[in-house]
């Protein structure tokens, strides 16, 4: 499990369901701020459609 506010893009990339996603979740990060829930990854570039079964993969700490 990793924590989407501070992994590294590399790292969210490891999640077989993010591959290829991590550097754009991490700049939508820097300019919009912390995720609280797995439905925000919907709004990153490229995300939509792809972040349901997150839940048990991903946490906000």
């Amino acid at each position: 499990m990793i924590d989407i506010n501070t992994a590294s893009a590399d790292e969210i990339e490891a999640l077989p369901q993010l591959k290829g996603h991590g550097y754009e979740i991490v700049r939508y990060r820097e300019e919009r701020g912390r995720f609280e829930a797995v439905r925000q990854l919907e709004e990153v570039p490229g995300m939509a459609g792809k972040a349901a079964g997150l839940e048990d993969a991903i946490r906000f700490g």
